[in-house]
């Protein structure tokens, strides 16, 4: 499963993210991993979940992104979900195409390997395609 967490900057997203993964660790039956672009999340995450900063592993493109997802599932089986906080700023791209292939990506992957993902997108509603509209 994916879903998208889609509003401009500043209507609330990562706060919706931060909720979401409450609910997620309320109900966790494996491991819950959180990509970040710096180190924003560090005291509001629980120390339950992995939180990751994209930063430190260079992660500079949606390419190099599913890459690194599927690294961290090969390295770990057990990862039931996972959460992206501002997809543009983790994948270093703001290329809507991009990122509604990647979407559709994680949906296969997820699929495959039983893992759940929600991801914040900063974008204007009304201004985001249907690829990445479909998960909202």
């Amino acid at each position: 499963m994916v879903k998208v967490i889609l509003g401009d900057k500043g209507s609330g997203n990562t706060k919706e993210l931060m909720k979401t993964i409450g609910e997620a660790l309320a109900q966790a039956k494996g491991s819950i991993v959180c990509i970040e672009k710096g180190n924003d999340l560090t005291y509001d995450v629980s120390h339950e979940v992995r939180l990751i900063s994209a930063r430190d592993y260079g992660i500079e493109s949606f390419t190099f992104l599913k890459g690194f997802v599927s690294g961290l599932h090969g390295g770990n089986f057990d990862i039931t979900s996972i959460f992206i906080d501002s997809l543009y700023k983790v994948a270093g791209s703001k290329e809507q195409a991009e990122a509604a292939e990647f979407l559709a990506w994680c949906e296969q992957f997820g699929e495959r390997n039983m893992v759940n993902f929600t991801i914040s997108v900063t974008e204007d509603p009304d201004a985001a395609i249907e690829g990445i509209k479909k998960y909202c």
